[in-house]
């Protein structure tokens, strides 16, 4: 099928010089995980006068194309020869979070207060989902400023939504993430079960959350330490055995809570780099603040992935698309 994702990577693979002769081993970061490519043709790009960077997140539309969200609350469209179209959201938000529902309507998270809205393709705003009490930030409720809402998806069938937090509540073990569903009721979403994720360490947030095409979760942990970069790692994660948390005021390990369990895929680190350079020091040259995932296509055991970073507008770092393969145990 002839797709603008199918342009696009055609076009990431000519800005990497990347060559299909490259062998698996070459290319590979894990056994579980491959990198095709990067492409840093964004970097520090406008569209029609907007600054294109800060992207959080990723999302294929339903025509097949590419939808980056900017944690300035612009949504962009992109082909393969860059940004296409671009739609302002209204209200005072921090976007962090993108899923394309089944009608084409957008559901976005912001970190703000957090919330979760829904947006028609012209960035109308039809619908704020309710968000527990305990998720809000304090002193409304026991999360911390810019560490809500992160990761926004789908999972298949399309009558469950997920969204990560990014770092732990109040009250809560360092490191111990809350994953929030709602569930579609007669149209509309409605609060559903929670869950709790083990991050590697407390120093390490979740950034993304994607649904796999068996009901999976492919989890994105990153932390950054000046001096020697960011850590970026790709995880598995299953909620089918974990303890639905929305009525635990405190997870400090108690006996009988279980967490999703995690299966590391990969640390991007360990990635070849493909002639990547960086502006700031980082474990690996290919590195950077890596904030948005989507999948772009394959089955229930091999996927292909899309990463972006996200610049903060920053000279020291860089708009960066990855194109991943991944293989699922």
């Amino acid at each position: 099928m002839r797709t603008v994702l199918a342009a696009l990577a055609a076009a990431t693979l000519a800005a990497t010089g990347t060559a299909n002769a490259d062998t698996p081993r070459k290319q590979a970061c894990s056994a579980s995980v491959a990198i095709d490519s990067f492409s840093d043709a964004l970097d520090k790009t406008t569209y029609d006068g907007v600054y294109v960077g800060n992207l959080s997140a990723l999302a294929v539309d339903r025509d097949g194309s590419l939808a980056a969200l900017s944690d300035r609350s612009t949504l962009f469209r992109l082909d393969a020869r860059g940004p296409a179209g671009a739609v302002t959201l209204p209200g005072d938000l921090d976007s962090e979070g993108l899923a394309v529902d089944r009608d084409g309507t957008r559901l976005v998270t912001s970190e703000t207060e957090p919330s979760v809205r829904r947006y028609s393709r012209e960035g109308e705003l039809l619908e704020r989902l309710p968000v527990p009490p305990d998720l809000r930030v304090a002193p409304a409720g026991r999360a911390t400023a810019n560490q809500t809402f992160e990761g926004l998806t789908l999972l298949p069938g399309g009558l469950t939504l997920l969204a990560s937090m990014e770092y732990a509540l109040a009250g809560d073990t360092p490191g111990t993430v809350r994953f929030q569903t709602w569930t579609r009721d007669h149209g509309r979403f409605r609060l559903g079960a929670q869950y709790a994720y083990r991050t590697d360490g407390p120093a390490l947030g979740v950034p993304e959350v994607q649904a796999t095409p068996d009901g999976r979760l492919l989890v994105l942990e990153r932390g950054f330490e000046a001096g020697v970069g960011n850590t970026v790692r790709l995880n598995l994660a299953d909620q089918g055995h974990a303890t639905d948390t929305s009525r635990i005021d405190h997870l400090t390990g108690q006996p009988g809570v279980r967490t999703l369990h995690k299966t590391r895929l990969a640390d991007l680190a360990d990635c070849p780099s493909l002639g990547a350079t960086a502006r700031q020091p980082q474990p690996n040259p290919l590195l950077d603040n890596i904030e948005g995932m989507t999948v772009t296509g394959g089955g229930r055991k091999a996927l292909k992935v899309l990463l972006v970073s996200d610049d903060n507008q920053n000279p020291a770092q860089t708009t960066r698309l990855y194109r991943l393969r991944v293989r699922l145990g």
